[in-house]
């Protein structure tokens, strides 16, 4: 049993695991969104800062997170996310007040970077060399699982314990699998740290991370992704047959998983994970001139959230082959972090103020423009690998 729980195996679907409870900290809000404004009353257009708010704390602090685990250690920092995790959700099981909530979703992000830049991590670490692009295509799961399994338990669970059930239960989870990896992941001897930086010198770490084709690559490529993704989600099933907008909304994600899962994994033993991405992108263009050519329908979009799948597990595959060390990748992570949430952030609100310009060119064309600005990201800082040694 001993050698069982310390395999690559159980610790990497221990840490993705642990991932779901990461992505459940939006999906327990997102899912039960409609009860939770009814219950705050009158908050207006505030109350949507209930899901975006841990956004918010991603783009100013993702990167930070990764510094953060250069200093403290990446088995720590998870520990550290998942226990506050527990306790935020603890404390909103109660529903406080509006404003209270507020400033719990707040400390939730700070929970949420810790783990999804200390979860993926750890798995590159653990993960044999034949199987990291799979596993770290696992990983880039997460999301659209978590969203799944809330979206069909959060229903009766509510309608049976109330509100504050979900939060509970979710606390009970986090709990769990902070116990679970404080017993299961190894301790290292570690070196003394580096002083702590200066927050001038985290500046310049911005710029300096930012400017390296090495750890920047997997994140400047995922800001075009979640521009999009979020958004799609949104937008896709409204303007497709009222009797297939069910089906396709739940189709949607899962066709992402699917084809990261199986095509993705294929590709990724033999090709590089960049090459992967830009697979992942051409064929989603492809799909976007098809959207102009024939217009919306289920099938297309089902289609093209099975390429964006490709681009999903390798961008996270591309963080361990691109930057060899752990110190590295942390900050890669931290990007992936920091760019997801940007993209996130801002990808539902431009393309709602296209859709308002009432051109059936428009989204289309967002698209278009968005995976052909992530393929020449891509071919540029290849380039520049190139003609750098290294980082």
């Amino acid at each position: 049993m001993s050698s069982l729980i310390r395999s690559p195996l159980f610790l990497v679907l221990a840490l993705w695991a642990a991932g779901l409870g990461a992505a459940a900290q939006f999906a327990k809000i997102v899912v039960i969104f409609p009860e939770l404004q009814a219950h705050y009353g009158q908050t207006g257009a505030a109350s949507g800062y209930l899901v975006s708010l841990i956004s918010f704390v991603g783009m100013a602090l993702g990167l930070v997170a990764g510094v953060i685990a250069i200093q403290i250690g990446l088995r720590r920092l998870l520990i550290i996310g998942l226990s506050l995790g527990a306790l935020i959700s603890a404390w909103q099981s109660t529903i406080p007040g509006f404003e209270m909530m507020m400033l719990s979703r707040f400390f939730e992000g700070l929970s949420h970077l810790a783990i999804v830049v200390s979860a993926p991590t750890l798995i590159s670490q653990f993960a044999t060399q034949r199987h990291q692009g799979a596993a770290l295509t696992l990983w880039g799961t997460f999301f659209g699982v978590a969203f799944a399994v809330v979206a069909i338990a959060a229903p009766p669970l509510v309608d049976a314990h109330g509100l504050g059930s979900l939060a509970f239960l979710h606390a009970f989870y986090m709990a769990g699998f902070a116990l679970l990896v404080s017993l299961v992941l190894p301790t290292y001897d570690r070196t003394a740290a580096p002083a702590w930086p200066s927050l001038g010198e985290i500046a310049r770490r911005h710029l300096t991370v930012y400017a390296s084709p090495f750890i920047a690559a997997p994140a400047l490529g995922w800001l075009f992704y979640t521009l999009t993704f979020v958004s799609l989600l949104a937008i896709l099933p409204a303007m497709v047959d009222p009797s297939q907008r069910a089906m396709v909304t739940a189709a949607m994600p899962l066709a992402s998983i699917a084809s990261s899962l199986t095509l993705g994994t294929w590709l990724l033993r033999r090709l590089q994970a960049v090459q992967v991405i830009l697979i992942g992108f051409a064929l989603a263009i492809c799909l976007a001139l098809a959207l102009i050519a024939l217009g919306v329908s289920a099938w297309l979009a089902i289609a093209l959230f099975a390429s964006l799948g490709l681009v999903q597990g390798a961008s996270f595959a591309a963080v361990p082959q691109l930057n060899p060390g752990l110190p590295e990748r942390a900050l890669a992570n931290g990007g992936l972090a920091q760019m997801g949430n940007i993209g996130n952030g801002l990808g539902t609100p431009m393309a709602l103020a296209i859709l308002t310009l009432g051109s059936g060119l428009g989204l289309p064309l967002f698209l278009i423009i968005s995976y052909a600005a992530a393929i020449a990201t891509h071919l540029a800082l290849g380039r520049m690998r190139k003609a750098s040694p290294g980082v």
